[in-house]
């Protein structure tokens, strides 16, 4: 499994939790070698899944338990489901707008501590690689 992180400099946390993604098929399976653009491409289309996972889930409406009413209540918000608030993702246009934020250098690609720099370079994952997306904040001015 290859480990994602999300992260900002200057903060301490990540900007949301690490998640897994499976080793994409080894090179000699592939028609061709695996680059920067189909690694992006591919974790996009997971999270365009996620997400669409997670629409259907909320549709359900789900019986809390006494602890799980107390933590909406500490967040302020008790969430029981139930909602029908579909939102269409395109994933194609999600992958080339994640693209398009690479190449205007709005983040950077680290694998395994190291900067990638081409989306069209090939790239070499291992079973316990970590892909680290890091987004730039611009200076004011600048």
């Amino acid at each position: 499994m290859v480990t994602i992180h999300v992260r900002a400099p200057g903060r301490r946390r990540p900007l949301i939790p690490q998640w897994q993604i499976p080793l994409p098929p080894a090179a000699s399976d592939r028609a061709e070698p695996l680059t920067l653009r189909a690694l992006i491409t591919r974790i996009v289309a997971d999270e365009v899944a996620a997400f669409r996972a997670r629409q259907a889930d909320r549709r359900l409406v789900h019986v809390l338990t006494a602890g799980e009413i107390a933590d909406g209540v500490a967040r302020g918000r008790v969430d029981p489901g139930g909602r029908a608030l579909d939102q269409e993702v395109d994933e194609g246009r999600a992958a080339g707008t994640a693209l398009q934020a690479f190449e205007d250098g709005l983040f950077l690609v680290l694998i395994d501590g190291r900067e990638q720099r081409a989306l069209d370079e090939q790239i070499f994952l291992g079973p316990d690689s970590t892909v680290t997306f890091l987004r730039l904040v611009m200076l004011a001015g600048a």
